[in-house]
């Protein structure tokens, strides 16, 4: 059975899938995977090949330039059970998204 949070209903902002961490936020990557000019669903595959390499607890950033894995690689977190920690722009285009592995 489904029930709603406490203060569901009530009219806030919808929370973003993206967050901004300050630069100093930002914890170091154990693995960075380079996904740069590769559309999704390349980038969660690399992610979900890779994921394992790492010790539980550490981070992977994923460097993307496709719109979609903004919102896919969060969602494939949730899905999966480890933790987005966060995702920024990058100068030269597209996003560093990071996941903490979990398991």
């Amino acid at each position: 059975m489904w029930r709603r949070r406490s203060g569901a209903g009530k009219s806030e902002p919808e929370e973003q899938q993206w967050s901004e961490p300050r630069a100093e936020a930002r914890e170091p990557a154990a693995l960075t995977i380079d996904a740069l000019g590769r559309k999704c669903p390349i980038p969660i595959i690399m992610l979900a090949d890779q994921i394992n390499q790492v010790p539980m607890g550490a981070v992977v950033e994923v460097l993307a330039d496709d719109p979609a894995a903004v919102t896919d690689i969060p969602a494939w977190c949730r899905l999966k059970s480890h933790a987005h920690v966060g995702s920024v722009e990058i100068p030269q285009g597209g996003w560093s998204i990071q996941v903490r592995r979990n398991y």
